[in-house]
């Protein structure tokens, strides 16, 4: 088996030099972006304003773009080219502060060359962003403090890393008490087989290091957040046929999840929970997750872990919350596999990127 040191090599190579853009990948990763689900007009203005060859070199596979980050402290993981970075500079507005993270010197020299274009773009009295080389797994030695950042995010990258939990647990240190992780990757519709992940190219894609979706339920809870919540969903579909063949009967899928960091003694009590309609760009109603649509003013019974995350979160003066007094069931917490099943909700959505003409190189 390959090393931690030897695959981090390959992928700084992979894309430092490799890739010249998001056309190169040979799979429909990246074009997984354009989300099934409706994308607020917030967004979608945030990323229109970002600089074209920063976006060129995006090799994101979705859109993990959370509503309220106002006046947030983000953290983005695995920066890439900075896109994400300067969408979210202008989200968080200029009281808000966002940190990339990448271990590619390449990438980190490109996207600190925009910084000065964006502050202008967004007519910021001084730069809200800044860019760090270094390991999204050993966040503390790269000078991210614990408890210091309200949300973690990340596009694709996860997928990349051989040690999945460490990246976890980093981030999960570095988040406020009721911070997030939201994050996109890639995840494979069972456990991809060893010799897939000896496989420089398929790694590279994405594809030797895609966890297989069930094992991040176990995984987050293993580091202390709380259940994911799928957010959106898309299939990916292989361009190369050499490595289609390679991932046999392995499929892939994009999937977006947000989980979060609540207190070790929260208590979880069943709640009815009322939202207000004050979050922006979700006056009518909040789209929290695939299985949770928050209608202004109608009141919805939610179990304890939601409760608490409503209660903890950035989102807690956005909701009338009222506890009830039920008994917590041993599973009521945890939501159905089917809600958190990226394959199933592509399918349900009908989130397919179609197969390109594109041939390999």
């Amino acid at each position: 088996m390959a090393t931690c040191d030897d695959v981090r090599a390959n992928v700084q190579k992979y894309y430092g030099s490799r890739l010249e853009s998001s056309g190169d990948l040979q799979t429909s990763a990246a074009s997984c972006s354009l989300s099934c689900r409706p994308v607020p007009r917030s967004v979608t203005d945030a990323l229109s304003q970002v600089h074209p060859e920063v976006t060129k070199r995006f090799f994101g596979c979705g859109l993990p773009f959370p509503a309220k980050l106002e006046g947030c402290r983000v953290l983005d993981l695995g920066s890439g080219s900075g896109r994400d970075v300067y969408a979210f500079s202008k989200l968080v507005g200029q009281s808000g502060l966002v940190t990339g993270i990448d271990m590619t010197e390449e990438l980190i020299t490109a996207s600190r060359q925009y910084i000065v274009y964006h502050q202008k773009k967004f007519g910021y009295e001084k730069p809200n962003v800044t860019f760090i080389q270094g390991y999204m797994e050993k966040l503390s030695e790269a000078g991210i403090q614990s408890d210091s950042v309200d949300v973690v995010l990340s596009n694709c990258v996860i997928c990349l890393c051989p040690d999945k939990r460490a990246v976890l647990q980093q981030a999960y240190n570095v988040l406020k008490e009721g911070g997030e992780l939201f994050f996109s990757d890639m995840y494979a519709s069972k456990v991809v087989p060893d010799h897939m992940k000896e496989d420089t190219v398929l790694w590279g894609e994405g594809m030797g290091g895609s966890l297989f979706w069930q094992d991040l339920i176990s995984l987050a809870h293993s580091v202390g957040f709380s259940t994911p919540h799928l957010v959106s969903a898309s299939q990916i579909e292989i361009y190369n046929s050499e490595l289609k063949a390679k991932a046999g009967d392995v499929s892939y899928a994009s999937g977006t999840y947000r989980l979060f960091k609540l207190p070790q003694n929260q208590v979880m009590s069943e709640a009815l929970v009322t939202y207000k309609g004050t979050v922006a760009d979700f006056l009518d109603q909040l789209d929290f997750d695939s299985s949770h649509c928050f209608k202004k003013d109608v009141a919805v019974e939610v179990n304890g872990e939601m409760a608490a995350i409503l209660q903890r979160s950035r989102f807690f003066p956005d909701f009338k919350i009222q506890i009830l007094d039920k008994p917590r069931s041993s599973s009521e917490s945890t939501p159905q596999n089917c809600h958190l099943n990226p394959f199933l909700l592509a399918d349900k959505l009908g989130c397919s990127v179609r197969q390109s003409s594109k041939t390999s190189k």
